[in-house]
């Protein structure tokens, strides 16, 4: 049996009720992200690409005509990235919200399918997605944007599970899916570039797609993974294709594993910002000001300083991916607000003047503890000659230090109220997405007209 198969037997597991109630919440965490992300300038643009097809029957957010299913699914696989606030595994690095979710969702609207199969296709999406992203490992990830790379096959992972697919054609369906997959890490290169989002949408409706080929009687390539041409002699060297499998067990799912994000900036920077927040808490403060403050340094893991060692952020994109300036708007602010990336942050002088006191290192334990824990260690020197020091082993919201329920909720409840959504509409879409955990209906309450944008 080729791997591709023997991949599509272990999704096709049935999944646990509990298992089915978390993907309920990722669900409402992903629709937080998505609605703050259809009030971008960016999100404009997006919908002139994506939407100028034929109407259908799913939802496009912030968008007052239903769409075709593919429409949908790339539409709104581009938005919930763009706030920075998207789920992430840790291990596989990469973010399997905001492809999986909207394909999900998209396939589920476009046959009337019910909540248990949506929630059921979730589950075995971010399966598919994240084993697939810790199998590639660091010889994809240095190069590779694998949200993108492997979203692909989450989403058509996900999409043959609401068709109802065997087990022949969810691998067909996937190998379908890995022969289109892509996207590069140059994108982060160029803080002007707006493929990050691109690789996200092509991902969503790709997978879509290469679920729908599927069911029609097309086929993949039985090899596409282990094969001497297949997606890991072509983009992870020395990786073991075989690993995609190794630690599998018949009650284990890589959802519960999946990390929710508190804080609107790149991932490899929060272990910090919870320094900070530590610090301030130990100080018994709220904030601290600038003369309190003689030097600052983080010591964490490389791929941290790799993406976001940037002591002088321009962007608000520069800013959300600044070590720099998540400690520095934190120590001079408290908890960072959604406005603490954006540009009057960016250009106050006395956060770029904390900015250039902060000095950001590579070091042990934390490189060694990388991926299986994001840490960092925070030094506070303050000008009465005391030094502040904090260990944070492991971000808030992994599963080691996992975010509350009551806060992931507010979360996306704070998200959809700064997109403009009214107090009301708010709460609906947020009881009608846990209620799925109990078999409520798939939600409604989608915001379907224009947002007026942040608060």
């Amino acid at each position: 049996m080729s791997l591709i198969a023997q991949f599509a037997d272990h999704l096709l597991r049935p999944v646990p009720q509990d298992l089915r109630a978390k993907a309920a919440l990722h669900l409402l965490d992903w629709a937080g992200c998505a609605t703050i992300g259809a009030t971008m300038p960016v999100a404009d643009a997006l919908a002139r690409v994506f939407l100028t097809g034929e109407t259908g029957t799913c939802t496009a957010i912030g968008q007052p005509v239903p769409v075709s299913a593919e429409a949908a699914a790339r539409y709104n696989g581009a938005l919930g990235n763009i706030f920075e606030m998207d789920d992430v595994d840790k291990r596989a690095r990469l973010h399997p919200g905001p492809v999986v979710i909207p394909a999900a969702l998209a396939m589920a609207q476009a046959v009337g399918a019910d909540t248990k199969t949506l929630l059921g296709a979730i589950v075995r999406g971010y399966e598919a997605m994240v084993r697939l992203g810790r199998a590639l490992g660091d010889p994809h990830y240095r190069v590779w944007h694998s949200t993108a790379s492997c979203g692909t096959v989450g989403a058509a992972a996900a999409c043959a599970s609401i068709l109802g697919m065997d087990r022949d054609g969810l691998a067909h369906a996937m190998a379908l899916a890995i022969t289109r997959t892509g996207g590069l890490w140059e994108t982060r290169n160029d803080p002007q570039s707006n493929a990050k989002q691109v690789h996200n949408a092509q991902a969503a409706g790709d997978g879509l797609l290469a679920a729908r080929m599927a069911a029609a009687g097309l086929r993949g390539p039985a090899r596409i993974l282990e094969g001497a041409e297949g997606l890991f002699a072509a983009t992870a060297a020395g990786s073991n294709p075989a690993s995609i499998l190794a630690d599998a067990t018949p009650q284990g799912w890589c959802l519960s594993d999946i990390s929710l994000k508190p804080w609107p900036a790149c991932r490899h920077a929060h272990p910090a910002i919870d320094a900070a927040l530590a610090i301030l808490a130990e100080c018994k403060k709220e904030k601290l000001r600038l003369s309190d403050i003689s030097a600052v340094a983080v010591q964490t893991y490389g791929d941290a300083l790799r993406f976001c060692d940037r002591p002088t952020p321009e962007t608000v994109i520069e800013a959300k991916f600044s070590i720099q300036h998540a400690v520095a708007v934190t120590l001079l602010g408290g908890p960072p607000p959604l406005s603490a990336f954006d540009p009057p942050a960016i250009a106050d002088p006395t956060i770029a003047a904390l900015r250039a006191k902060v000095k950001v290192l590579a070091t042990e334990p934390y490189i060694g503890a990388y991926p299986n824990h994001f840490g960092a260690r925070l030094c506070v020197a303050l000008a009465d000659g005391t030094l502040r020091v904090h260990e944070q082993p492991d971000a808030l919201g992994d599963p080691e230090n996992p975010l509350p329920h009551d806060r992931a909720i507010d979360k996306a409840r704070s998200l959809m109220r700064s997109a403009g959504m009214a107090e009301k509409a708010a709460e609906k879409l947020i009881t009608e997405c846990l209620a799925m955990a109990d078999g409520g209906p798939i939600p409604r309450a989608w915001p379907t007209h224009s947002l007026p944008g942040k608060a």
